[in-house]
């Protein structure tokens, strides 16, 4: 089980462990948070740390090699980022499903504001959720409480 060598070379410290957090990352291919990471490691008979997840992820994500979201209850998910180009989601609030979207507006806004402002190196957090089509018409058959 390996990984793709650029994206340990931009996360410091190649190790097998981390090889196979990149690489469990890449193959669950929707968001992922890093305690369900873990637990599909550990049932594949992987033996990696919590803290190794934890920090490889987090070590992807500064080198803009995944993207983070967070859902309902405050737990941050993360993807694998193939490309280094920043990517927006509409995340399913029913079943996770991640939909990527067209964000060229907010990168424009991001950008006319940094220059307006004078400061280098802004950074921004956008989360669109939702209900995807199929878990809105699963709640279109049941029943809403009366006024």
């Amino acid at each position: 089980m390996s990984a793709p060598a650029d994206d340990l070379d931009l996360i410091g410290r190649r190790t097998a462990q981390r090889a196979r957090v990149v690489r469990a990352l890449i193959d669950h291919g929707g968001f992922v948070g890093a305690r369900a990471l873990h637990g599909i490691l550990e049932s594949c008979g992987a033996r990696v740390g919590l803290n190794t997840v934890y920090r490889t992820l987090a070590a992807l994500v500064g080198a803009g090699r995944a993207d983070v979201v967070r859902d309902r209850g405050g737990e941050r998910l993360f993807r694998h980022r193939p490309f280094p180009e920043h990517q927006h989601y509409l995340l399913c609030r029913g079943c996770g499903l991640s939909a990527p979207v067209d964000s060229e507006a907010v990168e424009n806004w991001a950008e006319r504001v940094a220059e307006a402002s004078g400061f280098a190196e802004v950074e921004h957090t956008v989360e669109l959720s939702g209900l995807c089509p199929r878990c809105r018409s699963g709640r279109s058959g049941r029943s809403t409480p009366s006024s």
